[in-house]
């Protein structure tokens, strides 16, 4: 069973940055799907990004639209971390953010994962 901790988040003005980290344990780290969810009070769960493994040393990143051309995700399997560079941050992006690790199933659906993350808040002042 993977173990994820996410560390990174914390209070930026709009249209400043931030980075999310997360750790995981385990031994197969490479071939799992890692994605970034969010969700805020009284919401559910949203997918933001995800990283796939593609074949030979090749991963494919997903994000969903209100994030493109903003944030990025990274993957260092050496270390067992994803990252989450998150840049022109917006009052919406306001969330806890979950790091999240699947084998199977579609990136974007959080029915695929089966380790998660405490979370870590971001805030996003206007």
């Amino acid at each position: 069973q993977v173990q994820l901790v996410e560390s990174g988040g914390g209070l930026v003005q709009a249209g400043g940055s931030l980075r999310l980290s997360c750790a995981a344990s385990g031994r197969t780290f490479s071939a799992y799907t890692m994605a970034w969810f969010r969700q805020v009070p009284g919401k559910e769960r949203e997918f933001v990004a995800s990283t796939t493994w593609s074949g030979g040393n090749s991963y494919y990143a997903d994000y969903t639209d209100s994030v493109k051309g903003r944030f990025t995700i990274s993957r260092d399997n050496a270390k067992n971390t994803v990252l989450l560079q998150m840049n022109s941050l917006k009052p919406e992006d306001t969330a806890v953010y979950y790091c999240a690790a699947g084998r199977r199933g579609t990136p974007r659906d959080l029915r695929s994962y089966d380790a998660w993350g405490q979370g870590t808040q971001v805030t996003v002042s206007s």
